[in-house]
Order: C-alpha cells, then sequence, then structure tokens
C-alpha cells in the first residue's frame, strides 16, 4: 500500500466525498477514484458503499481508518526525526502570531542562529487556533500563540503575558464604531469581542483585517477601535494617533507560549528560543 492512496483514503473520509477530497488535495477527481480503486483490488475488498452520487464507509473501510492514521501519523513522526537531526543541523519550522513575530521572535530568531547555526529556521505566521492545527498536522514543529491551551496532544509553555489595551483614535468611542479585527481564529478576537459585549456595542458592528498595520492604521484614522498588546501599539508608526486605555485582568492579561506536540522528538532549538524570550521579557540582554 502507497502512503499517497492511504492519505487521499482518509481524506475522502474526512472530507465526505471524492469531490471534495480532491479539492483538498489539489488534485482531479480521477486521480481521487483511481487511487481508491486501486486500494480496493490490493486489499480485495469494498472500501465504501455506493449510495446514488454518494459514499458510506463499509466494515472494511473502518477497519482501514483506523490502521491509515495511525501510518500516516508514523510517517509525520518520522519526517519530523529526519529533520531533527542532532542539536545543531536540520531543519525547524516555526509558527507565530503576527503581534508575536513583531514583538519578541527577532532575537529568539537570532540566538537560535548563533547557537545552532547549520540549523534551517523556516516562520510563518497565522492566527493562534491556525497555528495550533499546524502543530497538530506535524506541518510545524513549534508555534507561538495566546493561551491559555488546553488540547491534550500539544504542550503548552507559558513565556510571557501580554497587556492587551483598547485601542482608538482620539475621539471615537467604542459604543458607536466597529470593531477592527484579525480574522477568525485569532485569541485577541475573542476577547475583543466579549469587551464588546461588556461594554454594550453591538457584536455585528465589525470589520476584519488580515495585517497587524492594516488594522492600526485603520484604527488611527477613526474607522473603529480595536484590542492589541501595548507594546505592539507603543511601538507602531502610529502610535502618536492613537489612545489607549488598560482594561481589565480577565480580558488584558493574555498567557503567551509555545506550543509542541507533546509526543514530538525533544528538541534543544525550542530550549533556545523559550530562554531568549524569557531573557527579553525580564529585561536581561541577549547573550549568544
Amino acid at each position: 500500500m502507497e502512503l499517497v492512496a492511504l492519505r487521499t483514503f482518509q481524506t475522502v473520509v474526512e472530507e465526505g466525498g471524492v469531490l471534495a477530497a480532491s479539492r483538498k488535495l489539489n488534485t482531479v477527481q480521477s486521480n481521487v477514484t483511481g487511487r481508491i480503486r486501486r486500494l480496493e483490488e490490493e486489499l480485495g475488498v469494498a472500501l465504501f458503499f455506493r449510495k446514488g452520487r454518494g459514499l458510506e464507509l463499509a466494515p472494511s473501510g473502518r477497519v482501514l481508518l483506523a490502521y491509515a492514521r495511525r501510518l500516516l501519523q508514523l510517517e509525520r513522526q518520522t519526517a519530523a526525526a529526519v529533520r531533527q537531526i542532532g542539536e545543531g543541523s536540520g531543519e525547524l519550522r516555526i509558527g507565530t502570531m503576527e503581534t508575536f513575530a513583531a514583538l519578541h521572535l527577532p532575537r529568539a530568531l537570532k540566538a537560535v542562529r548563533a547557537r545552532h547555526p547549520m540549523l534551517e529556521l523556516r516562520v510563518r505566521t497565522n492566527t493562534s487556533a491556525a497555528l495550533a492545527e499546524a502543530v497538530l498536522d506535524h506541518k510545524l514543529d513549534c508555534a507561538f500563540v495566546a493561551g491559555p491551551v488546553t488540547h491534550p496532544a500539544l504542550q503548552f509553555e507559558e513565556l510571557v503575558v501580554e497587556e492587551l489595551v483598547q485601542v482608538s483614535a482620539p475621539g471615537i468611542s467604542p459604543v458607536t464604531h466597529p470593531l477592527i479585527f484579525f480574522r477568525e481564529g485569532c485569541a485577541y478576537r475573542t476577547r475583543a469581542l466579549t469587551w464588546q459585549r461588556a461594554i454594550g456595542h453591538a457584536v455585528s458592528d465589525a470589520m476584519e483585517f488580515g495585517t497587524l498595520e492594516g488594522i492600526l492604521g485603520c484604527v488611527s484614522v477613526g474607522l473603529g477601535w480595536t484590542l492589541m498588546p501595548r507594546a505592539v501599539v507603543e511601538q507602531s508608526g502610529h502610535a502618536d494617533e492613537l489612545v489607549l486605555e488598560a482594561l481589565p485582568d480577565e480580558v488584558g492579561r493574555v498567557p503567551t507560549g509555545m506550543i509542541t506536540l507533546r509526543d514530538a522528538p525533544p528538541m534543544v532549538a525550542f530550549k533556545t528560543l523559550a530562554a531568549a524570550i524569557r531573557r527579553a521579557d525580564q529585561g536581561v540582554p541577549l547573550k549568544v
């Protein structure tokens, strides 16, 4: 059995059909049906019951699905172990919130680069929810997200506590202007909606942007208001045009840290990243 066939089979099951699976796998339907047919021929069983245009998982398909998931997970773990060769070489795939990247990540990456010069660093930004999914799917080795994180397969190491503040232009009232926030999956978005309800503002009145500077730029010209880490706003080019107001601790204090898979191979670079971020938060000079 080829792994690509097992991956296709699992995707058909999880997406609910051949068409959805082909879109997910970025291939044509005939490739999907061909792989499933060859898999059935190789095993000598029917994996699905055909009902009109739909598919229903057969008993043999349910058995294969359990094994396919285990085999594909082992494949991902094998790839991760090979990438993470030794203590100073290989590849480290890092995910981060955009705000965390702006505040903390540069000096942490500098520390990793100095102590592990042969390690190839790959960084991508996204929302906390999307980053957690990427770690679970073995697409990232670690990610910096807003907590708390309680998923049983993930380990969360708190590194800093961010202070969220209410941000607006002078003379702009959050009660009469729309909330501006990141796309779905952002942890700050969830807290902003909670605060919006607490101050009696209509939750439906909101605008969504994909970048930090886009949000602060729109807030600075009076199009709306947002919640953002104080340090991010203070170092922004829009800082002089913005008014910052403190929030209650239950909204404003956000534990933030690094998530990794609990069963992932250990990597010394994780400790280097975490230590550099903690030192920066405590005002300790970077030593390499």
